[in-house]
């Protein structure tokens, strides 16, 4: 069996029911399993996808989206989800860097088509909702699919995605994560939520992040259950939606809640059929919480990354709920534990880095031997996050990975801006942190040293950054410095400029 058998065997108890509902439109599980098959036997029949081989996808949330990750899963093949907040030039290293065989990319975001035909010219494109020049309509294709949509050799060992997480030297890593994380990661999630058949999940986080696509959407189409789809999270509409359709759970991270519940119609709006609201992605302010159970909602906490699929920590509904600024418990089917500089275990209330294990964790970064021998110890993924667990074993997570900032639920790595910033000509050296943001939970704020005799204008530098990454990794403030704090070998100490950077604000 692969990963899709479970689509197809709940279209065989349940065939009309609904599976996705997305903008009007419904797609039964029947409906969900044949447009499944037919993608999986065009992928096959015109563009000869194998097992390994990795198809990419760069759209906003959309059905189409969930049928090619279980296409690929019937196929052995491999999806690799692009962010699509991402600048150009970051999302061509992807492309590059796994070398995928085709691209599914909505027309919004075909700015990418031209430059990939040069790195890439053998990879085949194909119109989610347009037709590309030199390239193929989805829906065509999809009318003249034959053939078989089965590749020999798959099961649930095979590879499934490959995620791309910001590095710490700079350049992103790609998680590859087994079918079997998927399923296990699903278990889990069945575990925290209480999950079945008659539930009704509304996702409104993007699909390209783990967090969006495995905390609730494919668990629950794995019990058999409905999703709601939105194309991108609006406060208005996830408030009108819950109120419409009244699902009965839904995954916000902590810049939505805060979008979400400063809404004028937050407190008017029936949010009753909801049995409970995860978050997670970053520490959880006890205020935001507080504005959720206000409304009688529980609010469930999840820890995990992207390496974790990424369930693996979390508090359960009908769990103890009581413990504030916990995470809760190691999952059902993952092992966690806190260790210290020398790979022990430390006592209760004592801080160390979270390590993770189970059939959860993702199974090597994409070509990078080196990364995958620092991340996995004996099958532990050291995560890099600093936790303590109390007297009952559970989780207070205190701290993120290092020199990350996580801006509205988006992780930017320091070494990724500053390395984009040092490639600018008047910069000599440079360091990139967080600051509080009341909106944004934080956003980036650049120390620069300028090369001798040179001025750079604030406006220049940020141009600069922009035009190689994200918008939201563009630092806010840039500060200009005669020199860094470093340790004794040298490196720039962030958490001094942390410092600096949260009194000055």
């Amino acid at each position: 069996m692969d990963l899709s058998d479970l689509i197809a065997r709940n279209a065989a108890f349940t065939p009309d029911k609904p599976a996705l509902h997305f903008e009007g439109e419904t797609l039964t599980y029947a409906q969900f399993a044949a447009r499944i098959e037919t993608t999986a036997r065009a992928l096959k029949s015109d563009y000869g996808i194998a097992r390994g081989d990795r198809v990419a996808i760069l759209s906003l949330n959309r059905p189409d989206y969930l049928v090619l990750l279980y296409a690929c899963a019937r196929l052995g093949a491999m999806l690799v989800p692009l962010n699509w907040r991402l600048a150009v030039a970051e999302q061509l290293f992807i492309l590059s860097d796994a070398a995928i065989k085709a691209l599914f990319v909505e027309q919004a975001f075909a700015d990418v088509i031209a430059p990939l035909r040069d790195k890439l010219p053998e990879a085949r494109i194909v119109g989610l909702d347009f037709a590309p020049s030199n390239g193929a309509a989805l829906e065509p294709l999809l009318t003249h699919a034959s053939g078989d949509g089965r590749n020999p050799h798959v099961d649930l060992a095979a590879p499934l995605l490959i995620v791309y997480t910001s590095g710490t030297t700079g350049r992103p890593k790609g998680a590859v994560l087994r079918q079997e994380a998927l399923l296990w990661n699903g278990v889990m999630s069945q575990h925290m939520h209480g999950l079945t058949s008659d539930d009704h999940v509304l996702t409104v986080l993007p699909f390209f992040h783990v967090g969006g696509l495995n905390i609730q959407t494919t668990p629950a189409l794995h019990h058999g259950a409905t999703v709601t789809i939105h194309a991108r999270f609006a406060p208005d509409t996830t408030l009108a939606t819950i109120a419409r359709e009244r699902p009965t759970l839904t995954v916000l991270v902590p810049a939505t809640i805060l979008a979400v519940t400063a809404h004028p119609a937050w407190a008017t709006t029936d949010i009753t059929s909801l049995k409970a609201i995860s978050t997670g992605s970053q520490i959880v302010p006890q205020d935001l919480i507080d504005r959720v159970t206000a409304r009688g909602i529980p609010v469930l906490q999840v820890y995990g990354s992207t390496e974790t699929c990424p369930v693996a920590v979390y508090t359960r509904l009908g769990g103890d709920l009581s413990r504030d600024g916990s995470t809760g418990l190691p999952g059902l089917w993952c092992e966690a534990k806190v260790i210290d500089y020398n790979g022990d275990e430390v006592a209760a209330g004592t801080a160390g880095e979270i390590v993770v294990r189970g059939p959860n964790v993702f199974f090597e970064y994409w070509g990078n031997a080196a990364a995958t021998r620092e991340a996995l110890h004996d099958g532990w993924f050291r995560t890099g996050d600093i936790a303590a667990r109390d007297a009952d074993g559970y989780f207070f997570v205190h701290d993120r990975k290092k020199n990350m900032i996580i801006s509205g639920g988006e992780n930017i790595y320091a070494a990724e801006v500053e390395r984009v910033l040092l490639e600018h000509p008047d910069v000599a050296d440079c360091g990139v942190v967080g600051r509080p943001d009341p909106k944004w939970d934080e956003v980036p704020v650049a120390y620069v040293i300028c090369r001798a005799g040179c001025a750079p204008r604030a406006e220049d530098l940020a141009a600069h950054v922009l035009a190689q990454l994200a918008r939201f990794k563009v630092p806010r403030d840039f500060v200009f410095v005669d020199q860094l704090p470093r340790t004794a070998l040298g490196k720039v100490q962030h958490f001094r400029l942390k410092q600096m950077a949260e009194s000055a604000k």
